[in-house]
């Protein structure tokens, strides 16, 4: 590789494109002033989240594809999966941080577990360690890329530290960081220049790598074709083609259940709990309808910045081979090629990806050392002299900006120290587990109501001191620090404490043991600590608003509560002005507490209030602290203060189980009454049936009897007389059977007694007995009938008796309603793999609002006693029944011919019968017209 640019040229363009991001959050952050924010848009959020693609993707992937093939798609794949979990996980845990005014992840868990001024300390120390090596990762990339750019030209770590590039990188970033990252007090608002900046590096980051994989594709190779047959040519580039090296069995143990589902699980933990992601994907979200597009542009922006990796992989070792550390690929490809300035643009793509990781992690971080370890002990050790103080917002902003800049400080020192004993991924890797500890606390807190404090405290520590342990100690072992026999023999020479072994666990990728070993000691402390262990007032009252945040009364808002007879001593609406006016300024104070009489007792309500104002400040934990530590010495013990907001709490917590248990009360009475509404709906059906059933089989009885009383009075009655009554007696005998056929159908076919033979029939047969069977009806009534069944029709599935029965009744039905001279037609026609039947008639129709319900039993129109048609109101819904049984469907419409589609006069009564074979198949025959 030969050297193709001067440093001097390298230093300037790079400081160039920093200062073009500090103009971009300085115009970005003049815009939110001026009250048109840029970052109100969802395409800038799902950008933001792009901070995710560090210098490990930039560079740190072609290394792994190098090595592993697609080895490197787990880094991508968790997140992937994780998007699509956005729904059940990330919009609830959006929900809460508005709710609570969440300032960091280390708040968000101490918040949930009671505000727990301990547990948002550790979690903030363990990140601030894990995520270090992090830091240092993105410093080593920028330092070997420039060197890899420049041949070594300009200040090197021979030059002794703090004089490399490593360190100016680091003070750039400070320094931005502190303007755009630590310029105002309340830590919930958001900062947009930030983000603006962090969304135009994840598009230029991605502009680069696209424009590197163009040129080694195309400009190296003749294409993608002809890159991949030259690395087939080699049998150790071959191999790197397919999955063995990524899901086969290695000398180190790698397996498909190994590295793979290893990283997975890591990267998917990593997207959620690594402080720079909380950040941008939960603090710095102002809506959060903007996870929906987030959820398919964000895994769309991995798969577009992942399209070349392995491409570049295999370019960098057919040209370099061994020579070169593939992590440097990116710059070095281009110049080897003679494209100095895209191998510029490859830096430049390196350097936003480091800058925006670097920017946002240590905002995060410093924001949680700040509100989580800092303030909890100041505010304990020093209450009175902070006390005295009326502003404590330049004290705030301090310790958050000298956390920035210790933060940066460890990274380059971890950078210097040990950072060249592991490639890029694997540095990432470390801090991925150790993040990855917050995730059964998170998780858990956000659907286990009985998750306790010190369960969480329990499984957060177990967790990161076999970290610590298993992968952070074998680190420094393997830089110089310890003695190389801690790994290979074990602390004192004990084999069953090998870090990378431990408890005999042999042959595991160094990872994979790693997590497994955490997962146990992490999860088994977490649940059997809090199986074991009754949560407080407050905690119960946090995991009610955490786990219910969907719920109406978890919506944050603070329930109106009459204060018990001991806070009438406690703090004044004066004491709380003047705690929120020293964290927030005066005019917010005033705004929060407008228009009380400073001297009047706070009580729960407005404590609440400020306890929530302080946490968007300085935390959940530290805002009781310091109510409890500001107010009058006079007015009440800060141990019985923090006691009453407790017991506030604790009364918020069954308030909002109340009013839970009242809408499910009410939701069920208001089904009790729907249910009794619907009762006494079909005892009012069932007394109409009885009377209709009564009037129909007394009037047919009647007349069979009057007419059999004649003939057995009568012996000498004219045959011809005879021969019309025994004629009437038989018709009427029929119309009994039919009604007490249609009972005993109605009766069977509830009880599921009903016999069915379901078979391949022929409709057209079925068709035609039916017409014949109901064709007298229609002669007697003077109505026309005609009839449309196409010849040959297809065979259908369906119950030949049960279908012959229901197009008796709608023909029947028909007739009934038909006015003498007036007209039916019944047409069978195919339709989407079904046989369409639809019997249409010129009677006065159905009207649209009893549609559905002529198809309910005993439902008839007309009233009762009057102008009720003949009939039980049996035999639509026993049609109904039977076509759904048969797979069909049933309805009804306005006919086509009717007068008026609008007045429902002319019905057209339809239903349909699955086809048995292929509707694709069946040929269109004649029609055949009676």
């Amino acid at each position: 590789m030969e050297v193709g640019l001067e440093w001097t040229a390298v230093l300037i363009a790079a400081l160039a494109y920093l200062s073009a991001l500090f103009a971009i959050a300085h115009w970005a952050d003049r815009r939110e002033a001026a009250g048109r924010s840029v970052i109100a848009s969802p395409t800038i959020f799902a950008l933001s989240l792009g901070v995710y693609c560090t210098t490990w993707t930039f560079y740190g992937s072609v290394g792994r594809a190098a090595t592993l093939g697609i080895g490197f798609l787990p880094v991508y794949l968790g997140p992937t999966l994780l998007m699509l979990l956005a729904p059940l996980v990330l919009r609830k845990i959006l929900r809460i941080a508005k709710a609570q005014r969440i300032t960091s992840i280390a708040d968000f868990l101490a918040s949930r577990y009671g505000h727990s001024p301990l547990l948002g300390g550790l979690v903030a120390l363990t990140a601030t360690v894990g995520v270090t090596p992090y830091i240092a990762l993105q410093l080593k990339a920028v330092a070997v890329s420039f060197d890899a750019l420049t041949g070594g030209g300009g200040l090197g770590p021979a030059e002794g530290p703090f004089l490399d590039h490593g360190f100016l990188i680091a003070a750039v970033m400070a320094l931005f960081a502190i303007v755009f990252g630590a310029r105002q007090i309340d830590a919930a608002e958001h900062h947009p220049g930030m983000v603006a900046a962090i969304a135009l590096e994840s598009v230029v980051k991605l502009i680069a790598f696209l424009a590197v994989g163009l040129f080694v594709v195309w400009g190296l190779h003749d294409g993608l074709g002809s890159l991949f047959d030259a690395a087939a040519a080699r049998p150790d580039l071959a191999r790197l083609m397919g999955s063995d090296p990524a899901l086969g069995h290695t000398a180190s143990g790698n397996g498909p259940w190994g590295a793979w589902v290893t990283t997975t699980i890591l990267s998917a933990a990593a997207m959620l709990c690594l402080p720079r992601q909380f950040q941008v994907m939960v603090i710095e979200s102002v809506d959060e309808r903007h996870l929906d597009r987030a959820v398919w542009l964000f895994p769309l922006y991995l798969l577009l910045i992942n399209l070349f990796v392995l491409p570049v992989a295999l370019s960098g070792l057919l040209s370099f081979g061994g020579r070169l550390d593939p992590d440097l690929f990116m710059v070095a490809l281009p110049l080897s090629g003679g494209a100095d300035w895209l191998a510029l643009l490859a830096f430049l793509g390196g350097l936003s990806a480091a800058a925006g990781m670097i920017v946002v992690e240590s905002v995060a971080l410093s924001t949680m050392l700040c509100n989580d370890l800092v303030m909890p002990i100041l505010l304990r050790t020093r209450s009175r002299a902070l006390a005295r103080s009326a502003d404590l917002a330049p004290l705030l902003l301090s310790v958050r900006r000298i956390a920035i800049v210790t933060i940066l400080l460890f990274g380059y020192g971890y950078f210097r120290l040990a950072g060249s004993a592991y490639a890029l991924v694997s540095i990432g890797l470390i801090s991925f587990t150790a993040v990855a500890q917050f995730a059964p606390a998170l998780i858990g807190g956000l659907y286990w109501r009985g998750a306790t404090r010190r369960g969480a405290i329990g499984g957060v520590t177990a967790g990161t001191l076999v970290w610590a342990y298993t992968l952070l100690l074998p680190s420094f072992a393997r830089s110089g620090w310890l003695p190389a026999s801690f790994i290979a023999d074990g602390p004192w020479g004990i084999a069953a404490l090998r870090p990378y072994a431990l408890f005999g666990l042999e042959g595991w990728d160094s990872l994979a043991h790693s997590l497994f070993w955490t997962a146990i000691a992490n999860i088994g402390a977490y649940v059997g600590l809090s199986l074991f262990d009754r949560p407080g007032a407050a905690e119960r009252a946090q995991a009610a608003a955490f786990v219910d945040v969907f719920q109406p009364a978890s919506n944050g808002a603070v329930p109106l509560l009459e204060a018990p007879p001991d806070w009438r001593s406690a703090a004044s609406v004066g004491d709380l002005t003047r705690v929120v006016a020293r964290f927030l300024g005066p005019q917010r104070a005033e705004r929060a507490f407008a228009g009380a009489d400073p001297d009047e007792p706070a009580g729960p309500e407005r404590l609440r209030l400020a306890e929530r104002l302080l946490a968007g400040a300085i935390g959940g934990a530290s805002a009781r602290v310091a109510l409890a530590s500001s107010v009058s010495a006079g007015a009440v013990e800060a141990a019985e203060l923090l006691r009453m907001l407790d017991e506030t709490s604790d009364v918020i917590a069954h308030s909002r189980e109340l009013e839970r248990k009242t809408a499910e009360l009410e939701r069920a009475t208001d089904a009790l009454r729907a249910a009794n509404e619907r009762l006494t709906e079909l005892d009012r059906l069932k007394d109409d049936f009885l009377s209709t059933v009564t009037h129909e089989l007394r009037t047919p009885l009647t007349s069979i009897r009057a007419l059999s009383e004649i003939l057995h009075d009568a012996p000498d009655l004219d045959i011809d007389q005879r021969q019309e009554f025994l004629a009437v007696i038989i018709k009427e005998s029929e119309r009994l059977t039919r009604l007490i056929n249609q009972v005993l159908d109605m009766a069977k076919i509830e009880a599921g007694a009903l016999d069915w033979r379901i078979e391949t029939i022929d409709a057209g047969p079925a068709l035609t007995e039916a017409v014949a069977a109901t064709e007298a009806l229609f002669l007697e009534r003077g109505i026309t009938l005609s009839v449309d069944i196409p010849d040959h029709l297809p065979p259908v599935r369906g119950d030949v008796d049960r279908v012959i029965q229901v197009v008796v009744n709608l023909l029947s039905n028909a007739a009934k309603f038909t006015p003498p001279g007036g007209r039916t037609r019944l047409v069978a026609r195919l339709e989407s793999g079904f046989l369409r039947v639809t019997v249409t008639d010129s009677g006065p129709g159905v009207a649209a609002k009893d549609r559905d319900l002529v198809f309910d039993r005993f439902r008839q129109s007309g009233d009762t006693l009057t102008g009720k048609p003949a009939g039980t109101g049996l035999g639509l819904a026993i049609a109904k029944r039977i076509v759904e049984h048969l797979g069909g469907r049933i309805g009804v419409a306005d006919a086509p011919a009717g007068p008026d589609p609008e007045s429902g006069q002319g019905a057209a009564f339809w239903f349909t019968l699955p086809l048995a074979g292929n509707p694709a198949d069946v040929p269109q025959s004649e029609e055949r017209r009676e």
